[in-house]
C-alpha cells in the first residue's frame, strides 16, 4: 500500500499531467525515493492508484533504466558505456572500478554501499568518460579521480 507521504506527492504531480496515467514515471520515481527500489507489491500499488494493470506499470518500470526493479545499495554509480566513454578509456575505469568495490557490472558491494550499473549515455560526451552516482554527474574521470569521489560517499 503507497503511504499516506508517497501519495500525497504523487497526487501533488497530478495537475501537471493530462491524465493520470501519464503520472507513471513520477509516480514510481516517488516510491523508489523512499523505499530505495520498486519491488512487486510497490509496483502493484502504482498500478493500483493510476488505474493501470501490473504490466503496463512494469513494462514502464523495466524500460527506464532510473527505475530499480531489484534492490540496489545506497549509492548507484552509472557508468556510461557509450561509443564516447569507450573511445576515452571507459573500460579502464570500468575495471578500475570493479576492482576497487569488488564487484562486476549490475552487482552490489556486500556492505549494500555500492551498486555498478551501465547506463547508455549520460549525455556529456565532450568530457568522457563520465558516470553518474545519485544525481551528481562526474565527468573527465581517471582511477585517482574515481578513488576520491569513491571516499567521499557516504
Amino acid at each position: 500500500m503507497l503511504s499516506d507521504k508517497e501519495r500525497e506527492e504523487i497526487e501533488a504531480e497530478l495537475p501537471h499531467y493530462p491524465r493520470k496515467q501519464a503520472l507513471c514515471i513520477e509516480a514510481l520515481k516517488v516510491v523508489q525515493l523512499h523505499r530505495g527500489w520498486v519491488d512487486d507489491s510497490a509496483l502493484r500499488d502504482v498500478a493500483g492508484f493510476l488505474d493501470m494493470t501490473e504490466h503496463e506499470v512494469d513494462s514502464v518500470a523495466t524500460f527506464y533504466n532510473l527505475i530499480y526493479r531489484r534492490e540496489v545499495g545506497r549509492n548507484v554509480i552509472h557508468l556510461c558505456d557509450s561509443v564516447s566513454c569507450w573511445v576515452m578509456g571507459c573500460d579502464s575505469i570500468c575495471s578500475h572500478l570493479k576492482k576497487s568495490l569488488g564487484i562486476g557490472m549490475g552487482q552490489t558491494t556486500a556492505d549494500g554501499k555500492f551498486t555498478l550499473l551501465p547506463i547508455p549515455c549520460l549525455g556529456d560526451c565532450d568530457r568522457a568518460p563520465s558516470m553518474m552516482i545519485g544525481h551528481t554527474l562526474h565527468s573527465d574521470l581517471t582511477p585517482d579521480k574515481v578513488d576520491k569521489i569513491l571516499r567521499n560517499c557516504e
